[in-house]
């Protein structure tokens, strides 16, 4: 697994903004630092909570001068339509590939439920340099992330 002062692994990966297109974590940099917040699965109440909580503070992150994408191994037609129920501002990304989370250490199972290769609830924040400032990761996938964390972290 990844954590603070590692190179996060690059990826491209689909772009869930209301239509489809390409992101590339390494060619978006200038935006940094970015705030990757995973996620198990679009349309569940813990996943939906979380990313009504960054879009609800999403002006916090943007004056700390940060960019927030939620990721998860959804499709990005889920993620758009996930997008659109919750009214999200910022964009989504699809790991559908499930390369991501591979790459970051962070892919787990639901044996009981028979949901395999989901993302860990977890947040990256990724400073201009391309290294890992601030990682969290949880192994329930009920826990939110603290939030104020994650901010502080920006600003440090």
């Amino acid at each position: 697994m990844v954590g603070e002062g590692d190179t996060a692994p690059d990826f491209t990966v689909p772009l869930a903004n209301g239509d489809i297109e390409e992101f590339t974590l390494s060619e978006e940099l200038d935006d940094a630092p970015i705030v990757l917040a995973f996620f198990p699965g679009a349309f569940t109440e813990v996943c939906s909570h979380e990313l009504a909580t960054f879009q609800e503070r999403l002006d916090e992150f943007a004056d700390a001068g940060a960019s927030v994408y939620g990721v998860s191994v959804d499709s990005p037609f889920s993620l758009n339509a996930f997008r659109d129920e919750l009214d999200l501002s910022f964009d989504l990304l699809s790991d559908f590939e499930k390369e991501v989370i591979d790459e970051y250490g962070i892919a787990m199972d639901f044996d009981g439920l028979g949901v395999y290769g989901v993302a860990k609830r977890s947040v990256f924040v990724v400073d201009g340099d391309g290294e890992i400032s601030y990682a969290w990761v949880s192994d329930d996938p009920g826990v939110e992330p603290d939030y104020d964390d994650v901010l502080d972290a920006i600003s440090a």
